[in-house]
């Protein structure tokens, strides 16, 4: 059996576990690809594998947890509140804007380049409206991803910054072209939001709003004696700072996060019992978080160590007809829906794009066109397992993995159709080379 199949049938495996809720996804990341090296002869080196991708996100793990303790802490101490009880006004009742409001505050947010951070602050100001009307969950975090996947093509972003990487190009060359294809991803996902607000208006129909609400009715914390009003404009000056020195870089984002919530316990909490109160309160779900990209570094770690990521690139290269040759862009930009959910961008940006760049160049279509093209599939890649963000996702909600995948892969694949019609509209990568 070939190493390239082996890869495809553990994905599919772990996949089809995980989504018929057979395992959790913590248990499936760690034994599915153990058994499955052991199978293709990968006894020793094995613990190496594990552990080389446990180190590579361990600082993504370190980032996940601090950011979900300071986060909570600053929703914990009512920072939230005035701008969940202004949205409430704006909405009035009305679950369509709500779910507009959510698309346009994450393209918003969206714009430091960072999921994690997208989905903590959307989550902290939209997730009580929803909780509030009794709305559909899963709208929220489709909507949510789905944007953060559309303004993940800026240069600053990963998925760009790699393929421009991989192939030695400018990233703001490659991103101009990219911005009526985004607009377009964005009217996609306003006229999906109004879809869904028609359905929940006919399910909870419009909510009458008060006129003069209670503070403690706005109040995004869940434990009131933990709520510090007095220090409301400290911690907002102090997550716009987290925000502006994470755009600069001035330091690794994994250590921002451990000064910003080291300094937020100390002004707001500044004796050790409420300290311990509000880790312990959010511990729970630290750790269903953090263990589960740990089980993530594993599953990469042994896709990468063995050589599959390499096998799988070279067999989906290999299965294009060259009659196909001239059309390498679209066709990169389909391949880039599976490819990027199956693997990580790191393996398909720097494994597979050089290849499908390499082929594409026989028949005369530019590197360029073919890095463009490679981007189509970022709505579709947050949905994979492998993506460490989309765990804290789905845990802020609520909602089940397995669940999100399934209600919003449609959603999310129609989103980059939209994108790559638009993207050969406009020339960014043209239909034929």
């Amino acid at each position: 059996m070939s190493l390239a199949l082996i890869g495809f049938l553990m994905v599919a495996t772990f996949m089809t576990l995980i989504m018929t809720k057979r395992m959790t996804p913590l248990v499936a990341l760690t034994v599915v690809p153990t058994l499955f090296a052991l199978v293709a002869g990968f006894h020793s080196g094995l613990g190496d594998m594990m552990i080389d991708g446990v180190k590579n996100l361990a600082p993504t793990g370190v980032m996940l947890l601090f950011a979900i303790l300071f986060f909570s802490t600053m929703t914990d101490t009512g920072l939230f509140d005035p701008l969940v009880g202004r949205l409430i006004r704006l909405v009035h009742g009305d679950p369509m804007l709500i779910l507009i409001g959510s698309v346009v505050l994450c393209a918003l947010v969206s714009l430091d380049g960072d999921g994690s951070t997208t989905y903590i602050i959307t989550m902290a100001a939209m997730l009580p409206l929803y909780k509030r009307y009794d709305m559909n969950r899963l709208y929220l975090v489709c909507l949510l991803m789905v944007t953060s996947g559309v303004m993940n093509l800026t240069p600053w972003g990963g998925p760009t910054a790699r393929a421009a990487s991989a192939l030695k190009l400018d990233p703001a060359a490659m991103f101009l072209p990219l911005i009526p294809g985004m607009i377009a991803g964005l009217a996609f996902l306003i006229g999906l939001a109004i879809y869904f607000g028609r359905k929940e208006r006919r399910r909870i129909g419009k909510v009458e709003t008060p006129a003069q609400l209670e503070v403690a009715d706005l109040a995004v914390s869940q434990w009131p004696e933990a709520r510090r009003p007095k220090m409301i404009w400290f911690n907002g000056a102090l997550v716009i700072a987290l925000l502006v020195l994470l755009v600069w870089g001035v330091l690794p984002l994994p250590i921002l996060m451990m000064l910003a919530f080291a300094i937020s316990m100390i002004a707001n909490y500044p004796d050790t019992k409420s300290q311990k109160e509000r880790i312990s309160a959010h511990a729970g779900n630290v750790l269903s978080v953090v263990s589960l990209i740990f089980a993530a570094g594993i599953f990469t770690g042994i896709l990468s160590g063995t050589g599959m990521v390499e096998a799988m690139s070279k067999e989906v290269v290999g299965l294009i007809p060259p009659v196909l040759g001239p059309y390498m862009a679209p066709i990169t930009a389909l391949i880039s829906l599976p490819g990027t959910f199956f693997i990580s961008n790191d393996a398909f940006y720097f494994g597979m794009l050089p290849i499908l760049a390499e082929a594409g160049a026989h028949y005369g279509v530019e590197p360029m066109a073919i890095a463009r093209a490679s981007l189509m599939g970022q709505p579709v890649h947050l949905l994979s397992p492998l993506v460490p963000s989309t765990y804290l996702l789905v845990s802020l909600a609520g909602v089940d993995l397995a669940d999100h995948q399934k209600f919003t892969l449609v959603p999310a694949a129609l989103c980059c159709l939209v994108m790559t019609i638009v993207g050969m509209a406009v020339l960014a990568f043209p239909f034929v080379g």
